[in-house]
């Protein structure tokens, strides 16, 4: 049933605005002027539907990743309860409390009650439902095990969500010691400095390199502070610009897996992707094919990506998915070994979700011992300068007792 937003008056005067869930706009008129309220404004409200992205669910997005994956798993208890579709969705469309995803189990409700799959019905909203949600579901729909889908297409949500939320945990603190570092030593060097420079200057002695240096940087960024910012964000300006160029991305994805802690990390990260992707797909009856398209449009960097592509092209051909992965040299040899042997016994999905959840074992614990190696890092890199200016203040001072 369309939802319709309505503004009017209650006997009081008070200003009402809200949302009702009904067949038309006459029953929904009918509806608000039997609860008392004078109408000023109603109109049906539409879900939008825009294309876009790869991952699942955009984060920060219209829709909440724990909202979509609830929603998923009610939608899969209803199914399985044996409630038809259209009665599940109008059910969900009065229990959810994300406006937009009310909009657009609005929609997908009115869809597929004129006769739409709610697979195609899913796919007016790519902004929520990408191609992986939608060709589970799509698969669920046709060998009848949608509530089955509904329920991994849940977990699959939760872990991807996870898995990022770990990498941003781990890199915060990292940053807000750099961010705060940075700050700290402009402002040492704007305002501290230019005030012992001039008793220093006033002695008239020579001053140690080391104070010169210290002097130097701090008259620099006094007076052509608006240069360094310029030159901060021409910089970013320019690297992220390049990077968006097939020939920039290509080196930078290169180099990502070239750096000896982070390259692992990436590699690690997308062979988990990989595999637990392709394993979900794979076990909820999408054909391998279609299933290796998705995986490759989810994994960000081009190298691996390509890798998966040849793999893909290979498997077309009637020949073996491990033999591409394992020549690219971005897969480990023990991934493409359990491959391999997950087609030799025909027991490749269960394979894939054995390398899936080591791999995420893996990834954790890589993760953790990152953040266990930035911060000492961060420290003595701040301490290194704190020390670099502690020195060039306390030199000419001793110097200074000395001729005492």
């Amino acid at each position: 049933m369309p939802i319709y937003a309505y503004k009017g008056m209650d006997r009081s005067g008070k200003e009402v605005k809200n949302t009702i869930n009904v067949e038309s706009i006459v029953v929904a008129k009918q509806r608000v002027k039997s609860m008392g309220i004078m109408l000023i404004d109603i109109r049906e409200q539409k879900a939008q539907g825009t294309s876009g992205g790869t991952s699942l669910l955009r984060i920060g997005g219209s829709v909440p990743v724990d909202d979509l994956a609830m929603m998923t798993r009610q939608l899969a208890t209803l199914i399985k309860a044996k409630i038809q579709i259209v009665e599940a969705l109008a059910a969900l469309t009065d229990q959810v409390e994300n406006p937009n995803l009310r909009l657009v189990l609005s929609d997908l409700r009115q869809k597929v009650n004129e006769g739409a799959s709610l697979a195609k019905a899913l796919q007016d909203h790519p902004k929520v439902f990408n191609s992986i949600y939608v060709n589970m579901v799509e698969a669920g729909e046709a060998s009848g095990t949608l509530e089955i889908v509904l329920v991994r297409l849940a977990e699959f949500t939760e872990s991807q969500v996870k898995l990022k939320n770990k990498i941003k945990g781990a890199m915060t603190y990292p940053v807000i010691m750099a961010v705060f570092g940075f700050v700290m030593m402009n402002v040492i060097f704007i305002f501290v400095i230019p005030k012992i420079a001039k008793i220093f200057i006033s002695m008239k002695k020579e001053l140690p390199l080391i104070t010169k240096i210290c002097i130097g940087i701090s008259n620099f960024l006094v007076s052509y502070w608006w240069l360094v910012i310029v030159g901060i964000i021409f910089g970013i300006y320019s690297t992220m610009k390049y990077i968006n160029t097939s020939k920039g991305q290509s080196q930078w994805h290169a180099l990502q897996l070239k750096l000896p802690i982070l390259g692992i990390l990436v590699k690690m990260i997308n062979v988990s992707r990989f595999c637990s992707t392709l394993g979900t797909l794979m076990n909820s009856g999408v054909p391998i094919l279609t299933a290796l398209t998705i995986v490759k449009n989810l994994i960000p960097n081009v190298h691996m990506k390509d890798a998966v592509e040849k793999a893909r092209q290979s498997v077309s051909e009637g020949a073996s998915l491990a033999q591409p992965l394992m020549q690219s040299g971005y897969f480990p040899a023990l991934v493409t070994h359990m491959i391999k042997l997950g087609e030799r016994s025909g027991e490749l999905e269960p394979m894939l979700k054995i390398i899936s959840e080591n791999y995420e074992d893996q990834v954790q614990s890589k993760i953790s011992g990152l953040t266990s190696i930035l911060e000492p890092i961060m420290m003595i890199c701040l301490g290194v300068a704190i020390g670099f200016i502690v020195f060039a203040v306390v030199i000419p001072m001793m110097n200074m007792n000395s001729l005492r």
